[in-house]
């Protein structure tokens, strides 16, 4: 009896879909890589160049330029594509035009007779993953989206520079729409064993103000990668491969991603940026951290800012 081997596919290979799967390729995190793209040849030139530096990966990873009938035997399709916000077009106008997007691949994916886990980072990943779940028909446990999780990588690599710190060793959550109203849980991050707000008011070396500009930084983080670079793509790829490597080793590991919230956190009905524990069966379930009351008013104002926005569109179940 043969195994079978874990096949991911990832739908769009701009720069972050191509970073996701050069991840997952360097790390040897999946069997078998399909890449589809509305260029085909960009598809190909990608799985081709792939292919060229497999032999000095961990191990070598199947990788070709396929369509949407390789999805049947996905164990993973990762939905990346989509357009960007440009300075002319607001918030709405992406929703709108990424919806459509989405919804054209969703319908595509599940003909195939695809019954795996979606994972997305097309952006605003909030509502892309909630409108994937509305269209694909699968259980919320196997729709996740990247969520906070780039966010909270940023927040605590800079809490880590901040303290001298390895990062590692630090606990705390960027949560809320991955966008200008998420927020930092500060009131569970913790050094160690130690509550960060009691390090900084306990040692004159520190004070909150620095901590509040980092936690400025980490929500306009792209913006200032993009003025040096244009856009971002390596830190959303890793992400997107730490996730994919906890549903196929069954980690149990807890990340902030895009989750449903049935009651969770007081909400109902929304997909946001929250600690979540993942394993093989996708979104295993929900971790609700202690929010002082401060961050619950947060958190309640990012959530009504994300379902104006899908009120506009219709697409909540409300």
């Amino acid at each position: 009896m043969v195994n079978k081997v874990n096949r991911v596919v990832v739908i769009g290979t701009g720069f972050v879909g191509s970073s996701y799967a050069y991840a997952l390729v360097n790390q040897a995190i999946t069997e078998e890589l399909v890449l589809i793209d509305m260029n085909s040849e960009r598809a190909e030139g990608e799985a081709m160049d792939l292919n060229h530096g497999k032999l000095y990966s961990p191990s070598p990873t199947k990788v070709w330029q396929g369509d949407y009938s390789d999805c049947k035997d996905a164990d993973i399709v990762c939905i990346t594509a989509g357009v960007s916000q440009s300075e002319e077009e607001t918030r709405l106008t992406v929703v709108e035009k990424n919806t459509k997007i989405v919804k054209s691949i969703v319908e595509k994916v599940m003909d195939s007779g695809f019954d795996g886990i979606f994972i997305i980072a097309t952006n605003p990943v909030d509502i892309i993953t909630y409108v994937t779940w509305k269209f694909s028909g699968l259980p919320k446990e196997r729709v996740i989206g990247s969520g906070t999780l780039l966010d909270t990588a940023r927040y605590l690599f800079m809490l880590g520079e901040y303290f001298n710190v390895d990062a590692r060793s630090i606990n705390g959550y960027i949560i809320g729409e991955h966008g200008d109203s998420q927020l930092a849980a500060l009131s569970t991050t913790t050094i160690g064993n130690k509550s960060l707000l009691d390090i900084v008011n306990s040692n004159s070396k520190y004070n909150v103000e620095d901590i509040e500009n980092i936690v400025v930084n980490v929500r306009d983080a792209a913006i200032h990668i993009a003025e040096r670079k244009g856009s971002t793509y390596y830190g959303i790829g890793i992400g997107l491969a730490k996730l994919t490597k906890a549903i196929f080793k069954n980690e149990n590991a807890i990340l902030p991603v895009s989750a449903y919230l049935g009651g969770e956190y007081g909400h109902n009905d929304i997909y946001v940026g929250v600690p979540a524990i993942i394993n093989r069966q996708g979104l295993r379930e929900i971790v609700e951290i202690d929010l002082n009351t401060d961050e619950k008013e947060k958190l309640a104002s990012s959530i009504n800012i994300l379902k104006s926005v899908m009120d506009q569109l219709l697409i909540t179940n409300n």
